[in-house]
């Protein structure tokens, strides 16, 4: 009977897994850099891509677009608008030109050209105001980014045809308050012009959003702290990030298996109990194999938050005081004859075509990489989901973090995996095996990116070893 009655609890625990239901999450996310009537900006649109693809790893419905006309980026957003309705998250990112009018922000599609307020005014821009508003009126949370806090390349313009009255015309963009559950970021401060970054990469501000807004457990705020830091940082304090935040309640864009999105009114729905010690679901395997690998002691206290009594702690604790000591045994093993070039050499798409790596290649890539538990799907083409996966085995191993191959990281690779295969697969099985209270082999641990959900293949996995455990008995 006691068997029966547990069997049971452990099945309920599979389908409430299977049946959870995620947030509503939809993003705008546009880079205009190919301007036709002023200068030409390189990288808002590599700034979007890498920003979409942020987003879709955290579950966002992006709506995408790069060097857009006035009818395009309308079109997008009206679609977004659309999506947005009722979102649990609202995310609005643009990369570009911006302009300040008045005291009013405006976003510039690629075929503007302004000569005069009324150009502004009547059309020829994009209101942010407005658009903000009936795009994300009701969405729960609204995030909104701006990297277009450039100058204005139509200042003169308007100026030399406004001599009759003032005009106030900004070069950067105006101040803006957020209204209830928002958070508005700029680029830079008001008023003031921000860096576009070396020609083919992200902008400094993209660059610290894409790194901090998605870390695991981190909440939103927080993250932006830690974006501005990077990018005053980066330019040596030749730019601050502003904003302007009316958030009431922890936003998670990557969340911790302990929270959900709050709003400005918190209900069952959007807040979820906290873990207990000792949670045996496939959630906590999946949150631990997230932030094994991470050299950043705010993920595994993360962890360690969520999961107080969690079946990794010694090792989350371990993990810890290497990091405080020193590289571990473990990490020095790792790098051991690696050249040292490895953690200094950019990857580039040109250094990966040179690789010439073909499908069952790539593939095999996929595999180690999940291997060592950084999961990806295995397809043999590198998507973006493949390209983040890499960024993150990069940045745990201390290579640059471009998401691309070059011939030394390939070799470290096919080099690494061959000593940790195993104390991975071994750590992966261990809630299993502490689950089923046998000795008896697992089921492999479940793996976040393909084949069922991973919590229900775990419950899966301890049901049939108690249920052989009763047919041996």
């Amino acid at each position: 009977m006691r068997y029966l009655t547990l069997l049971a609890s452990l099945m309920c625990m599979a389908l409430s897994i299977s049946a959870a239901k995620a947030d509503r999450r939809v993003a705008f996310v546009v880079g205009n850099g190919a301007y036709k009537n002023v200068a030409q900006l390189p990288n808002p649109p590599i700034d979007a891509k890498a920003m979409a693809s942020t987003l879709r790893n955290v579950g966002f419905e992006v709506i995408e677009g790069s060097n857009l006309s006035r009818d395009q980026m309308t079109e997008k957003l009206l679609d977004f608008g659309r999506k947005a309705q009722g979102s649990d998250i609202a995310v609005f990112y643009y990369a570009g030109h911006g302009i300040a009018v008045g005291g009013t922000n405006y976003l510039l599609p690629v075929d503007a050209d302004i000569k005069s307020e009324m150009d502004v005014k009547l059309g020829a821009a994009i209101n942010i105001d407005l658009t903000l508003d009936q795009t994300m009126g009701d969405a729960k949370v609204k995030l909104v980014f701006l990297d277009a806090c450039r100058d204005n390349p139509f200042a003169a313009k308007i100026k030399s045809n406004s001599a009759t009255r003032s005009v106030n015309v900004g070069s950067g963009l105006a101040e803006m308050k957020s209204g209830e559950g928002t958070l508005i970021a700029f680029a830079t401060g008001p008023g003031q012009t921000a860096l576009d970054g070396q020609e083919g990469n992200n902008s400094p501000f993209t660059r610290a959003l894409i790194d901090n807004i998605t870390k695991p457990g981190v909440e939103i705020q927080q993250a932006m702290t830690s974006v501005r830091a990077q990018v005053n940082e980066e330019t040596h304090k030749g730019q601050l990030p502003w904003g302007h935040t009316n958030l009431i309640g922890a936003v998670y864009l990557n969340q911790a298996p302990t929270t959900q999105v709050a709003n400005a009114a918190p209900t069952a729905s959007s807040v979820a109990p906290a873990a207990t010690g000792g949670s045996s679901d496939g959630v906590e395997l999946e949150y631990w194999r997230s932030v094994k690998e991470s050299n950043k002691p705010e993920e595994l206290n993360a962890y360690l938050t969520a999961y107080p009594n969690g079946q990794f702690k010694a090792l989350a604790l371990a993990r810890l005081a290497a990091i405080k000591s020193g590289p571990s045994t473990t990490t020095r093993n790792l790098n051991a004859g690696i050249d040292p070039a490895t953690f200094t050499d950019d990857a580039t798409q040109l250094t990966e075509d040179q690789i010439g790596l073909d499908k069952g290649q790539r593939r095999d890539v996929q595999r180690r990489l999940t291997g060592l538990g950084f999961d990806t799907k295995v397809t043999g083409a590198f998507n973006d989901e493949t390209r983040s996966v890499l960024k993150r085995w990069q940045a745990a191993r201390g290579y640059p973090s471009t998401g691309y191959l070059n011939k030394l990281q390939h070799k470290a690779l096919l080099t690494e995996i061959v000593a940790t295969t195993s104390t991975a697969s071994e750590e992966g099985q261990k809630p299993a095996r502490r689950a089923s209270g046998s000795g008896q082999s697992s089921a492999p641990a479940p793996h976040r990116s393909s084949g069922p959900d991973p919590g229900a293949a775990f419950v899966g996995g301890v049901v049939g070893g108690m249920m052989g455990g009763m047919f041996r008995r």
